[in-house]
């Protein structure tokens, strides 16, 4: 049985892909503990074990965490750049997990990283505009460098080796 978060993204998903309806969320009395707070939040979709499309806030953009997880759980499905809509067909092939991202906190430099431990924020200096996340624990991303190397120049699309940089790293409850 899937975590209550997860079912709440799996729920949002199925009825946004399958009616065009957006669901409401849990009456206040039906939060779970995980529900209530506010925090940044990513819905990741994979499809045999391929990423199919992963949409997240960075800080909170909705009253609670049930809110952002519907919020986002349609944009993964439906407005993920990289990928089409998911179509009703692929909807039993999904895996879905939720990152739930705890407080940001400023760190000084990449010893300071941990890519299994960590998410990153990286945010250029010139440009705050220009900004980068990647969650941690990812697959393929083993070290600190690595973990820069993407998040700046692949996701903050930041590719001045020179161009000063803020750096912020992350933990996550991950829900699957």
């Amino acid at each position: 049985m899937a975590h209550p978060l997860v079912d709440l993204a799996r729920r949002t998903i199925d009825e946004y892909i399958q009616h065009g309806r957006t669901i409401a969320p849990p009456q206040e009395q039906d939060l779970t503990p995980e529900m209530q707070d506010q925090a940044g939040v990513f819905v990741s979709l994979k499809k045999h074990g391929q990423l199919r499309g992963c949409i997240g806030t960075f800080s909170p953009t909705a009253p609670n965490v049930a809110q952002e997880i519907i919020h986002n759980a349609i944009s993964a499905a439906t407005r993920d750049p990289r990928f089409s809509p998911v179509r009703p067909a692929e909807l039993d092939e999904l895996d879905i997990s939720v990152d739930v991202l705890a407080a940001p906190e400023p760190v000084d430099s990449e010893q300071d990283l941990d890519p299994k431990r960590y998410g990153l924020i990286v945010e250029s200096r010139r440009n705050p505009w220009k900004r980068g996340l990647l969650l941690p624990d990812l697959e393929g991303v083993d070290t600190p460098e690595q973990q820069l190397f993407i998040t700046r120049v692949h996701k903050a699309g930041i590719t001045d080796p020179d161009e000063p940089v803020n750096l912020y790293r992350f933990e996550v409850v991950r829900y699957h």
